[in-house]
């Protein structure tokens, strides 16, 4: 059901020039190539024989494509719009029972089917009977495709080869990871073999496709043949640790086939350099594993070729990669075809650097087309390259105009309120490709749309395609705009274009909010006009059809449980989920089930603690997505422990759930539990964490990867657990060619760092030492250059300064309590006869 995609207002306006769809007959009088375009209102009067010949008719001509909704949401419920989801369930809604030829003749259409259908008008027998036709519709729900699952399984249905596993077809994403994981190995592997059964994993959720890839891993023999075997759609998702190849290697076809991550890419990148003579043949997914160690072993030159192949890719690299890259692109020299490079590297480099090969102009229209957020927004190196980019404009003062402005690009974001206010709209464009603004650019914005004195005009003689072409800046807006804006211009907008719209939920919920009105009658009864239907519960324009007090009284006696995860994706405004919230808490007094739990999306931010250790949660897969969500740690913390208070393991999957965010919440207790194997397939991020966390985790994950000790892979595996090593090992690690950067030699653990030589960080750091002096005076790298011998310093040749001179003595302060108040008297005693002894010392040798 291809209904109503980019082409929605065009052919709708051509569809409306040939008749009033609403009240024509669409089985004789709307030509084929309509039939997708139909309104909702178009078939509320169709028999039940027009109902199942217009479905017949939509799912021939009418096919759906893979793509999700435009709205930026938590969770996007299915990939269909409103208007076919609701045409959809008019239709289905004329039967009282479905059959297997009803479903099979509804074909695409059965997609409106509730819950509440699939419990109760179809029978076991009839539904395993439509088992084919059920699995080749595109575009379930979550609550869908696992009713029908469940559904089937509760009756007998047997999972017992790959056949059967890939008869389920587009329903396979009802299957819960539990279920899965109880079939046999040999039915997973089978069915992955199958082609129809493949392309049904591409929109499987994240957890699911873990676990085949789990089932799939547990039954090969080594990691060439994983990567051989795995399905496309699940590659991104095998643990790195299973990507280290020793005798049996990938070809590198079958590694060019797959979308890889970047930390996988990297695992296997120095193989795959060693072996390709033509980097041109990689894909982009390979190159952007590129990695310090590999730039060191095949040459300047070649590391020139590999950056050209990733310009030609479009290989997108992280700053350490990039940082690393620049400075083996131009070890000898700035490259006269600097332009034939990735672009990012330019944020490495300077004007001057560039002004050999062109003009500082064609440098920072360069530099406004490279992603900037690979420095940080309030970085020096951020702020002086705006700066240079106003001098090579020759901007003096606080207007730019929109040709500048198009050079600057993605500066613009940079660009302080004084420019945007003296530039009046002219930035306006621009800006609305910003992902974020500062507190004072947000004010300046909004002081230039008050004003009106833009070519869009005062907010109120906006339209709805003026708040289209105005679409970035939105969540700008605050009241006093908003509330200018024509009422039917917002609710145009929300019913047009929301769907092609970046902004979440939360700020389209301020939209509605306008639109509502801004008093509430309370509400004696539900209107028979506002009756909650199927069709309204599939229309995200919900939010603006209800007060607060009418969506309490409509809401009586309905269930929200299977509608949950699509409802909450709709722009309610905090009142509205009030009411939702009590809704459920009605139903559920003595909290929430796991299953349950998986559908509250907006409902988790405001869960107390005491309301959390009432969660019935069973499922590592409903912890990651609760832990996503919940935004204070201590209620994160709260979960955590109710978890493994029922019995659930700190194993793989919960742990990957925990490191998101809130990793560091872990007490000794907890990071105990954890079982060093786990580790391997997992990586954590242990940065902000306490120095207790990073020991205990260190100590585990040398532990779990100690088989792997003398593969180039094992610093790949260790780096994120250094903060808490050892100075012994890392002087092993010195001598291995692991090019650390300086960034995590700075959170190395402060004793540890400061047992090291200069000629052993200077073996740690390899390629990147060049910048240990951009950080020779900042903590701890200042105290560590401070504590070393300038002879030493001087001897890695990069210029580092403020090291001891010879005759002075090193001391090096002891991190340990404050001393008591006793310990004090012995210390200042000590103090007091240092002069005495120290002249007697003298004395003596002169006299001998």
């Amino acid at each position: 059901m291809h209904w109503r995609r980019s082409k929605r207002g065009k052919i709708r306006v051509t569809a409306y020039k040939t008749g009033n769809l609403s009240s024509l007959s669409p089985t004789c009088s709307v030509p084929d190539r309509f039939v997708c375009y139909l309104s909702p209102s178009a078939v509320n009067n169709l028999s039940r024989d027009d109902a199942l010949s217009l479905a017949h008719r939509i799912t021939k001509n009418c096919p759906l494509k893979a793509t999700h909704r435009g709205i930026n949401r938590e969770r996007a419920p299915s990939f269909l719009t409103t208007e076919e989801l609701q045409v959809a369930s008019s239709l289905v809604s004329k039967f009282e029972h479905f059959t297997p030829a009803i479903l099979r003749e509804l074909g695409q259409v059965a997609v409106g089917l509730s819950v509440s259908d699939i419990e109760n008008k179809i029978s076991d027998e009839d539904l395993e009977e439509s088992l084919p036709a059920l699995g080749e519709v595109r575009g379930w729900n979550a609550d869908q495709s696992s009713a029908i699952i469940n559904k089937l399984l509760r009756s007998g249905y047997q999972i017992s080869d790959g056949q059967s596993l890939a008869k389920l077809g587009s329903l396979v994403a009802g299957l819960s990871s539990s279920t899965l994981r109880s079939l046999p190995p040999e039915v997973i592997l089978e069915a992955i073999k199958l082609p129809e059964f493949v392309q049904q994993l591409v929109t499987l959720p994240p957890a699911l496709k873990r676990t085949f890839v789990e089932m799939v891993s547990s039954s090969v023999s080594h990691p060439a043949e994983l990567v051989k075997r795995i399905p496309d759609a699940l590659a991104s998702y095998i643990p790195k640790s299973l990507l280290v190849f020793e005798d049996e290697k990938p070809s590198i076809e079958d590694l060019n086939r797959k979308m890889w991550t970047r930390e996988q890419a990297a695992m296997f990148f120095s193989d795959v350099i060693k072996r390709e003579p033509d980097f041109n043949r990689l894909s982009q997914s390979v190159l952007q594993g590129y990695t310090c160690a590999v730039a060191n072993e095949i040459g300047t030159e070649r590391v020139q070729q590999l950056a050209k192949a990733m310009k030609k890719k479009n290989v997108q690299l992280g700053e350490d990669q990039l940082s690393c890259l620049v400075k083996m692109v131009t070890l000898h020299g700035i490259p006269k075809d600097l332009d034939s490079y990735p672009k990012d590297l330019l944020l490495f480099l300077s004007p001057s650097d560039y002004a050999g090969t062109g003009s500082c102009k064609q440098y920072f229209a360069s530099v406004g087309k490279a992603n900037l957020d690979l420095l940080q927004r309030e970085s020096s190196e951020r702020k002086q390259l705006l700066l240079e980019a106003l001098a090579c404009l020759k901007i003096s003062g606080t207007q730019v105009n929109e040709e500048n402005a198009e050079i600057l690009g993605h500066l613009v974001c940079d660009l302080g309120e004084e420019y945007i206010r003296g530039s009046g709209g002219s930035l306006l464009e621009q800006l609305s490709q910003c992902e974020s603004f500062l507190p004072d650019q947000e004010e300046a914005i909004k002081s230039v749309i008050s004003s009106g004195n833009t070519t869009f005009g005062p907010p109120s003689v906006w339209s709805a395609s003026t708040l289209n072409e105005l679409g970035g800046l939105i969540p700008v807006f605050d009241h006093s705009i908003l509330q200018k804006i024509p009422k039917n211009a917002l609710t145009l907008w929300l019913k047009n274009f929301a769907h092609d719209s970046p902004l979440s939920r939360e700020q389209l919920a301020t939209i509605v909010e306008e639109i509502l009105p801004s008093r509430h009658k309370r509400a004696s009864g539900c209107p028979d006009d506002k009756k909650i239907t199927e069709a309204v519960l599939n229309d995200d324009l919900m939010p603006i059809m209800y007060t607060p007090e009418e969506l309490r009284a409509c809401l009586k006696n309905v269930s929200l449980e299977n509608h949950l995860s699509q409802i909450l994706t709709y722009a309610f405004s905090k009142e509205q989920l009030a009411v939702l919230k009590e809704n459920l808490d009605q139903t559920y007094p003595d909290g929430y089930p796991d299953s349950l739990l998986s559908k509250l999306g907006l409902f988790i931010n405001s869960a107390t603690v005491e309301e959390i250790k009432r969660w019935r949660i069973t499922s590592p897969n409903t912890l990651a997505f609760l832990l996503e969500r919940l935004p204070k740690d201590k209620q994160a913390t709260a979960l955590i422990e109710r978890y493994v208070a029922l019995g659930n393991p700190l194993d793989t999957t919960a742990l990957k759930a925990i490191d998101r965010k809130h990793l560091c919440l872990l007490n000794a207790t907890l990071l105990n539990m954890i079982d060093s194997n786990s580790l391997k397939l997992v990586s954590l991020n242990l940065s902000s964490c306490s120095q207790l966390t990073k020991d205990i985790l260190y100590a585990k994950a040398k532990r779990a990867f100690s088989d792997q000790h003398n593969l180039p892979s094992y610093y790949t595996h260790i780096e994120p657990y250094l903060g808490g090593a050892p100075g012994v090992d890392l002087r092993a690690l010195s001598k291995d060619n692991v090019n650390m950067t300086v960034d995590t030699l700075a959170k190395l653990r402060r004793d540890s760092l400061m047992s090291l030589t200069p000629a052993e960080v200077k073996g740690l750091l390899g390629v990147n030492l060049r910048d240990l002096v951009k950080w020779q005076n900042k903590a701890p790298i200042q105290e560590w250059v401070r504590t070393r011998k300038q002879a030493e310093l001087d001897k890695l040749g990069i210029g580092l300064t403020g090291g001891t001179q010879e005759g002075y003595m090193i001391v090096v302060t002891p991190q340990f309590q404050p001393p008591s108040s006793s310990a004090l008297g012995t210390v200042a005693m000590a103090a007091h006869l240092l002069p005495a002894l120290f002249l007697s010392f003298l004395m003596t040798m002169a006299l001998s």
